[in-house]
């Protein structure tokens, strides 16, 4: 297995050397020849900026009917004159951790918010920025964990390669926040080096255990089988990592042996892209369910996490593009929502459409039965050509009510009572917004701008 030496931290001229040879696309499929840039469709807003920008647009019915934006914040400059942009978002009691992108450069790490003031979010710490130059941490993780190794509130990092070729390596970092104002490094995992990296991963408990789950996009095919992109971390000691075991999509039927980790000749006839995008659990830690795009939604069995059995996966129409980018889970885990990140609108043998979302039901994990589709009103405006601005992004539920984070669309709200038949309901859109990561809590929704920053949404009745 070839592993290259964690390098020191270097002088911030070094890092932006690096990237500047370096892909402007990613998080996506990199290796679909698009073009397709998702860093480089909006400005990174200074705060001064953000005081000019238009009211935004908020509609809701039903229990979005009273929402408000409280706060909008952009993350602050950690190295003079570098603004970074945001990516992901996550809380956990009354602190907002907010991942960041590419933008200048990247290195720009995680940002802690205190949210005791919703209306008035203050960020009191960063870390994982200066640890691997040259990368960029998309996501984050935090959870209570309890372990005979680890106490406390646990943090996992993915870490991302501007430049999958260069000295530096990709993977996950790991962090103590029990105190979020001063995050302490507890250990490093490191995927094979020549891919990306680790793009999103999930952080799970079974007892005393503790697990991450990794999607590290193309390892399979480029390592030529040696790893493979999903992988589950035993961290239950998160200064020493262990993997204990990795899927092969060859082990399914529908798979040829001769796959080469991206390129798959599916049962209908057409040559799909095949590799994990990302990934989560039900709140037990029982079950995994991976997002591999054009394979679909690949859900495991991983009570016995050194011997997870393959249960099912979602699969598409042949005229749809796969995508599968993202899930999330409802009506007690019986119910998945997948959604579709399709950035180019127009491909030959496909129906025309940028990505939306579908509903399945999953009683029965080996067979997921499709409920329904859901379309916002920006996946049939194909003439925009190929852009991220009118794909769906990434899920999130709260009862009945499924959030939507859509980029250009920002968040929609979405009834789903009735999976079979979803209702949209609400929809947040800042001016010139670009939403990357929506969180709901129970006294507030986040979204993350990839150009205006954290955003702090409330209800105005108090009710949650």
């Amino acid at each position: 297995m070839k592993k290259k030496k964690l390098l020191a931290p270097i002088t911030l001229t070094s890092a932006l050397t690096l990237s500047m040879f370096a892909p402007t696309v990613f998080a996506h499929d990199d290796l679909d020849q698009s073009g397709a840039e998702k860093g480089g469709e909006r400005t990174v807003f200074t705060d001064e900026q953000l005081e000019s920008l238009g009211e935004p647009l908020i509609e809701g019915a039903k229990n979005v009917n009273f929402l408000r934006e409280a706060s909008a914040v952009q993350i602050e400059q950690i190295r003079e004159g570098v603004q970074n942009n945001t990516a992901d978002v996550y809380a956990h009691k009354g602190y907002a951790y907010v991942g960041t992108h590419t933008a200048n450069g990247g290195n720009g790490g995680v940002r802690v918010f205190d949210l005791k003031d919703p209306e008035n979010p203050v960020e009191v710490a960063a870390f994982a920025h200066d640890e691997i130059p040259g990368t960029w941490n998309e996501k984050v993780i935090v959870k209570t964990v309890n372990t005979p190794h680890f106490k406390g509130d646990l943090a996992v990092v993915s870490v991302q390669q501007l430049n999958r070729t260069a000295d530096t390596t990709g993977g996950f970092l790991l962090y103590d926040v029990t105190n979020p104002h001063e995050p302490e490094k507890l250990g490093f995992w490191e995927v094979y080096s020549e891919t990306p990296g680790t793009h999103e991963l999930y952080l799970t408990t079974q007892g005393n255990r503790a697990l991450v789950l990794t999607a590290n996009p193309y390892t399979d095919y480029y390592s030529h089988g040696e790893e493979k992109d999903f992988q589950i971390v035993d961290v239950t000691n998160p200064r020493k990592p262990e993997t204990l075991w990795e899927f092969d999509p060859r082990m399914l039927p529908e798979v040829e042996e001769d796959f080469d980790g991206y390129n798959w000749e599916s049962p209908d006839g057409k040559t799909r892209p095949v590799f994990s995008h990302s990934v989560m659990t039900d709140n037990k830690g029982h079950y995994a369910y991976v997002s591999m795009w054009d394979l679909g939604t690949v859900i495991f069995d991983i009570k016995d996490p050194e011997n997870p059995k393959y249960m099912g996966r979602t699969d598409f129409a042949s005229d749809q593009q796969g995508s599968a980018h993202s899930s999330t889970l409802a009506q007690g885990g019986n119910i998945l929502i997948e959604t579709r990140e399709v950035y180019v609108p127009i491909r030959e043998g496909y129906e025309q459409s940028y990505g939306y979302t579908r509903i399945f039901d999953i009683k029965d994990k080996t067979n997921p039965k499709l409920l329904s589709e859901f379309k916002t009103d920006l996946v049939d405006n194909v003439e925009d050509g190929v852009t991220f601005a009118n794909t769906v992004h990434d899920p999130k539920v709260q009862g009945n009510t499924l959030y939507l984070s859509h980029y250009s669309g920002g968040i929609y709200a979405v009834d789903i009572t009735n999976p079979s038949q979803p209702v949209q309901i609400g929809q947040y859109k800042s001016d010139q917004a670009f939403v990357w990561g929506v969180f709901v809590d129970q006294n507030y929704i986040l979204a993350s701008d990839m150009g205006q920053g954290l955003k702090v949404l409330l209800k105005n009745n108090g009710e949650k």
